[in-house]
């Protein structure tokens, strides 16, 4: 395991911090109460919980060129057609992913392909789950092109904790299956949008694992 460079300033800043409350306590207050100690559990729990939340856990990737593997950790949320206006503009398949606040926040490409198309899009902080959340809310989309010509499109939406969401997509980038894609802070959802006829092999309320669990297959 190692903790995401997402969280590596935040998590450096606040060590400083504890450490250096901590060391105070020490040289100021003789007698200890309640009150310190709690204090201090507070902060050191806090930093635990950050510690967590951005760590990457070391895996054994899915590589399958036809498979799409999920690009997000989390509980699948959504299964249903639907129609996709901003990039493939056509009827198709949306998968999505909703990640809690104790999932790995990373997003990876679920498939190789070309980065064709990447908007940020301003917006609300509703529940993530909440189905109109994908347009309404904060999101980032990434359009691709995969090497056998389809088109699927990505996006990363917001939550009501979630307030900064990282792409690293831009547009032309080659990118392979399972590379980094971006991270999301603190809880939200990923999207999927996937040729009508694409072979899903996830049902409602399955958990999933990004660059492990297969959750379609491309026909």
């Amino acid at each position: 395991m190692y903790i995401h460079k997402e969280g590596r300033k935040l998590l450096l800043v606040l060590s400083l911090i504890v450490m250096t409350v901590f060391a105070a306590m020490l040289f100021f207050i003789e007698h200890w109460n309640l009150f310190h100690y709690l204090f201090l559990s507070i902060l050191l729990t806090l930093l635990a919980l950050l510690v967590y939340f951005f760590r990457i856990p070391r895996r054994i990737f899915t590589e399958d060129a036809m498979s799409i593997i999920a690009p997000a950790d989390g509980t699948i949320v959504t299964i249903e057609e639907t129609f996709e206006k901003e990039y493939l503009n056509s009827e198709c398949l949306q998968i999505s992913i909703f990640m809690n606040g104790t999932d790995v926040h990373v997003n990876r490409y679920p498939i190789s392909g070309t980065v064709e198309y990447v908007k940020y899009h301003r917006g609300n902080y509703f529940v993530a789950s909440y189905p109109k959340s994908s347009v309404l809310n904060e999101h980032s989309s990434v359009g691709m092109r995969l090497e056998n010509g389809q088109r699927i499109l990505l996006r990363q939406v917001a939550g009501v904790m979630a307030r900064r969401i990282v792409c690293y997509a831009h547009e032309n980038d080659t990118v392979k299956q399972n590379q980094e894609m971006g991270f999301i802070k603190f809880g939200s959802r990923v999207d999927i949008f996937l040729p009508l006829g694409t072979e899903v092999n996830v049902d409602l309320q399955d958990t999933v694992r990004n660059g492990v669990s297969p959750i379609a297959r491309i026909v």
